[in-house]
């Protein structure tokens, strides 16, 4: 009796396309580059996107900061792959990118390089991604206070990787704050009462962004933001700095030379 006839084997089907923005690109040789992206539903990957630099490829005017774009990657290895190099296969662009001003510019790659220097290879933050999106949409308004949008963006970044305190709690007791009193907050506990030294925001004002974040809403966050951004600019600065234990944050660096030298005015500014 004859043996029944196998079915031919089945293509793998194509890798699926997912949303992504480039933080950074490299030069890999003559006619490609390697990419930083950072993907919706990977996190951070890198990958490297062969002939992207020859005149006539159309990867050139897609493979843009800042621009959302429709990515195939070649499938990883699996998830001890943190290293892999992934292969690009294809890019368009996607619906709803935003244009942002020249006097935008720095501040959106402040944002850039916070993700690539808090974020590891492959971790998801799908909800960080979403604020990310609408950071960049605040920056390319104009009539947006820039300066707040970005010290949202600070503190949702921090909430996503558990690195943010309960700003309504006093650290030395679990108290909920008193609204007319001084806190000031110190990265490695939390926030405590100020010293007549310390900067600082009243007890109201962290509440209000406690709200703000638990609402999960950029636009109220960057409300909030609006009144303390001075205060709370030196503030998260020190947060900041702390969690990549004093490794500088080069954008700023730069932002804060051009102060200097008079030749930056923007609001746009992460300095």
């Amino acid at each position: 009796m004859s043996e029944p006839a196998r079915a031919p084997a089945r293509a793998s089907a194509a890798p699926r396309a997912q949303l992504a923005y480039v933080l950074h690109a490299y030069d890999w040789s003559e006619s490609s580059l390697i990419l930083d992206l950072y993907t919706r539903e990977e996190g951070r990957v890198v990958a490297v996107a062969k002939g992207a630099k020859r005149p006539y490829s159309q990867l050139r005017a897609v493979l843009l900061p800042f621009q959302c774009v429709a990515v195939q990657l070649s499938r990883s290895k699996g998830p001890d792959a943190e290293d892999e190099v992934r292969t690009l296969r294809s890019a368009e662009w996607a619906a709803g990118s935003a244009v942002l001003p020249s006097s935008a510019l720095l501040g959106a790659y402040y944002l850039n390089e916070l993700l690539m220097k808090f974020l590891p290879r492959g971790a998801v933050q799908s909800e960080l991604f979403g604020h990310y999106q609408n950071t960049l949409k605040v920056l390319s308004d104009q009539g947006q206070d820039l300066q707040a949008g970005l010290r949202a963006f600070e503190l949702l970044l921090l909430q996503d990787l558990g690195l943010l305190p309960d700003l309504a709690q006093d650290a030395l007791g679990g108290a909920v704050l008193q609204a007319e009193q001084a806190y000031t907050w110190r990265p490695e506990l939390g926030l405590i009462k100020a010293g007549s030294h310390d900067e600082s925001l009243l007890g109201e004002q962290w509440i209000a962004l406690q709200a703000a974040l638990m609402a999960g809403s950029l636009q109220a966050l960057s409300q909030a933001c609006q009144g303390p951004r001075s205060s709370l600019r030196v503030l998260l600065r020190g947060a900041l700095a702390h969690h990549l234990g004093g490794a500088p944050l080069r954008t700023r660096e730069l932002m804060q030379s051009l102060r200097r030298l008079g030749a930056w005015t923007s609001t746009g500014a992460p300095a």
